[in-house]
């Protein structure tokens, strides 16, 4: 009897999985910054780079990549 690989399927197209990082556009206004979800990154395969996915395209201020919370991984979902 031959022995299969034990290794996990990598995922697919159809099995969402959970952003690496959302992406947050933030504008300042006077003092105060406004972050407002624009969209999600996830490492490739080889951990060498980025995919991101963009909801929206700010044309001011600045996106940053921050690691997600729990409750934030459940409301992203790729490729939707």
């Amino acid at each position: 009897m031959a022995r299969t690989s034990q290794a996990p399927a990598p995922a697919t197209a159809s099995e969402a999985k959970a952003p690496d990082f959302i992406a947050w556009h933030v504008s300042n206004r006077g003092e105060k910054a406004f972050w407002t979800k624009v969209g999600a990154a996830w490492f490739h395969r080889d951990r060498r780079g980025l995919s991101l996915q963009l909801e929206v395209v700010p044309i001011n201020g600045r996106i940053v990549l921050r690691t997600p919370l729990d409750d934030e991984t459940k409301e992203v979902q790729p490729g939707a």
